[in-house]
């Protein structure tokens, strides 16, 4: 089996594809493109990228030539590149859409002539936009906010007409957000950590209420490789683990495991089209694949912290 992880060298992608190796048989391989942009890093990929079976090569999926260099004899594709920080979005939407639609469709045009197997959208709970009550099922409305969010809701839509059209198999994953080692130092939980550590105030957008369901990036590699093996072609599937805090709550509990910081919390001017909540569905992937997340946030804080 040959797979293709593009974006591979991110936070996501990159520990998708240590626990992909992993499980590796004999003659599978495995190819790696990521352009080395903002939040790639190939330090993600030490201790694979010598293995023979497993090659990166630095390109851009917004470049034909690019993708067509390593498509050749893919059964599977996986697709975590994406420009994916909301604030950079609003300051840049049209870097946003050409990474995010045009990307993909680039890369589903090859996955089609190249009559790949199976082509793995990851995508985003952001795409539902704002819950006020309950949960978002797979089947609910796209309302995304931001320009991130549309670009993501957009690029699925595409995804989706490359099964109704072309018959080509599909699937697309909606995840809540993701906490682990090595994510970039822009997003809210590894920002909120540096600055805890070096004294300094913890900005907290607006009074700090909004929610966000948060998932360990191992809970949702392993829902990855299930949607992989066992999902079905056409179909969307909400990766989420129902751990659900505020801005304001994440942000005491890395307090609390740093007890001699000075750190304040500071509340600043809330970012345009801010979200309040966030809440995904999960069973069709507990019910149908089998999943069950494993780590919360809470009992992951010391392993965050580098105080394990």
């Amino acid at each position: 089996m040959k797979y293709l992880v593009t974006g591979g060298a991110g936070f996501i992608g990159s520990h998708f594809c240590q626990d992909l190796f992993q499980n590796f048989k004999p003659n599978d391989q495995l190819v790696i493109i990521d352009k080395l942009g903002v939040g790639s890093n190939l330090d993600n990929l030490k201790g694979i990228l010598e293995k023979p079976n497993v090659n990166f090569f630095k390109g851009d999926i917004t470049v034909e030539e690019d993708v067509k260099e390593v498509i050749s004899n893919t059964q599977v594709i996986v697709n975590f590149a994406a420009e994916s920080h909301v604030d950079r979005s609003i300051s840049d939407p049209g870097g946003f859409i050409r990474n995010n639609v045009i990307g993909t469709q680039i890369l589903l045009e090859a996955a089609r002539v190249n009559e790949v197997s199976k082509f793995i959208q990851i995508s985003t709970d952001e795409v539902y936009g704002p819950i006020d009550k309950g949960e978002a099922f797979e089947n609910s409305i796209l309302k995304p906010s931001s320009p991130y969010a549309a670009s993501k809701a957009a690029a699925d839509l595409v995804v989706l007409s490359y099964f109704v059209t072309y018959g080509l198999d599909v699937r697309i994953t909606r995840c809540a957000n993701n906490f682990g080692k090595n994510q970039d130092k822009e997003k809210l939980i590894p920002l909120l950590i540096n600055n805890i550590k070096s004294h300094k105030k913890l900005p907290i957008y607006g009074n700090g209420l909004n929610v966000r369901e948060w998932i360990h990036v191992y809970d949702h590699c392993r829902a990855i490789s299930l949607v992989i093996e066992s999902g079905k072609a056409g179909e969307i599937y909400n990766i989420g683990s129902s751990d659900r805090l505020t801005n304001i709550e994440v942000t005491k509990l890395l307090l609390r495991a740093n007890p001699k910081s000075l750190s304040e919390i500071q509340f600043v001017e809330d970012r345009l089209g801010h979200d309040i909540r966030y809440a995904i569905n999960s069973d069709k992937l507990r019910k149908e694949l089998g999943f069950t997340s494993e780590k919360t946030l809470e009992n992951s804080v010391e392993e965050l912290c580098g105080n394990d």
